[in-house]
């Protein structure tokens, strides 16, 4: 066992200064095994913070800038590709806020319920109805108006109707308003030629909204990000019916948590599963390359005899960015770049693959969409659960974060347990040899 795995550590590093020794016959073998596992170790330390591989990957990519126009109707979810200028003003007319009465400010200064101002009423004005049939406003005079309605010239107040007595020919009013009270004004919403919005903007319902008050009813989006999966691994099938696979085989989960969070971003995804042959993965990668804007692989990235996704992307020319990061789980993970496309290698361990799926990947969409919505959120909130572990690695564990507080509803922590997962909503952040009590403030990361 020592021989195998000497063998194998000799093969993880690169030091001349350490393999020499190790290769000559009076090393022990034992010995050269705690040298090199020693130094790997070592190495491990010294790996990448997850924030310092993520910039150095996106150094590496470019924002998509392919156009396409997309209606209201069907926008959701999608970025926008250039700045949104208003065209007019919202409301491009005085309007009501109330329903009531248009008066001068001037005119009820002095009115009370003792001391009731009366106005001869002069018209009135529904909303949607034209003002050209009423005379502009004089002293003494009032409109009877509706919210919505706009505000005849020479009107700059809105009486509400309670606090008059409803008169439609001389109304009695028992308040005084002060100038522009419930009296809307002219790009009092939205100002000509502001940006409405910025480009980078994820669209949703209210942004729907702000553009169909301005008469747009298309808008330029990015098209679509592609983002193609490939999940490595013999043992993979995929679930067709309600009864355990055969024995040494497993249902493939990883791919379809991936794509729900795909689909819910409003992206494109697909899945391949692959068998562990070097040959089959190079042949797929090679063909998500050609479609993809994104590649996401899960397992292979460990030191295991089937572990092919280091060998694989040296073999198709793809440039190593980071190779192992300072967290757990995902140590392992992988990050490189082929012709401009960001492969980003995950775990096989279905809890692994998802944490740094939403560390590496969300970064990612943010940098090649121009959106910082994506991002996940980072914040602090106060633990109400003890973690008395100390981890040699930072670690990202399960959490439900509400109002504040972050609480551990899971029992076990093994990334490759995905059940748990439904009763969390965020990851606890915790630093390298830590552990943590009930009342700590804590950092956690939110993907909502």
């Amino acid at each position: 066992m020592v021989s195998v795995l000497s063998d194998w550590l000799l093969q993880q590093t690169e030091l001349s200064t350490v393999r020499a020794p190790c290769t000559s016959a009076s090393v022990s073998r034992s010995a050269c095994f705690r040298a090199v596992y020693g130094l790997i170790m070592k190495r491990n330390v010294n790996k990448l913070e997850v924030e310092e591989a993520i910039d150095d990957l996106l150094a590496e990519i470019r924002q998509i800038r392919d156009v396409e126009w997309a209606p209201l109707s069907a926008f959701s979810g999608r970025v926008l590709a250039e700045d949104v200028v208003a065209p007019f003003p919202v409301p491009h007319f005085p309007k009501s806020a109330m329903d009531g009465y248009a008066v001068r400010a001037e005119d009820v200064a002095a009115a009370s319920p003792e001391h009731p101002v009366r106005l001869r009423v002069i018209g009135e004005v529904l909303a949607g109805d034209s003002l050209q049939a009423l005379q502009t406003g004089q002293n003494g005079t009032a409109v009877r108006i509706m919210t919505g309605a706009a505000v005849p010239e020479g009107y700059d107040a809105v009486v509400r109707q309670e606090d008059t007595d409803y008169d439609e020919e001389e109304v009695e009013i028992y308040q005084s308003i002060p100038l522009y009270r419930n009296y809307c004004k002219v790009g009092e919403d939205i100002e000509k030629g502001s940006v409405v919005l910025p480009a980078g903007t994820k669209l949703g319902r209210v942004e729907a909204g702000v553009l169909a008050s301005l008469g747009i009813a298309s808008v330029p989006v990015l098209r679509k990000l592609r983002v193609k999966i490939l999940s490595t691994g013999s043992e993979l099938c995929e679930p067709e019916r309600s009864e355990a696979p055969p024995v040494g085989r497993i249902y493939s989960s990883i791919p379809y948590t991936l794509r729900c969070s795909l689909e819910e971003a409003g992206f494109t995804a697909e899945h391949t599963l692959c068998p562990d042959d070097p040959d089959e993965i190079a042949t797929q990668l090679g063909d998500a390359l050609e479609t993809a804007d994104v590649i996401i692989t899960t397992g292979g990235v460990s030191v295991g005899k089937k572990d092919l996704l280091p060998e694989v992307l040296e073999r198709i020319g793809a440039k190593k960015i980071f190779s192992g990061v300072n967290i757990q789980p995902g140590t392992p993970t992988i990050g490189s770049v082929k012709d401009g496309k960001p492969v980003l290698s995950l775990s096989g361990n279905p809890y692994a693959a998802i944490v740094n799926f939403d560390l590496y990947f969300r970064e990612i969409a943010a940098k090649l969409t121009g959106c910082s919505t994506f991002r996940p959120i980072k914040e602090d909130a106060v633990l109400q659960d003890d973690y008395p572990k100390e981890n040699r690695l930072r670690r990202m564990v399960r959490a439900r974060t509400v109002n504040g507080k972050v609480y551990l509803p899971a029992k076990s922590h093994a990334s490759s347990v995905l059940s748990n997962l439904l009763d969390c909503n965020s990851y606890l952040d915790v630093p390298p040899a830590t552990s943590l009590k009930a009342g700590d403030v804590v950092r956690i990361i939110r993907t909502d």
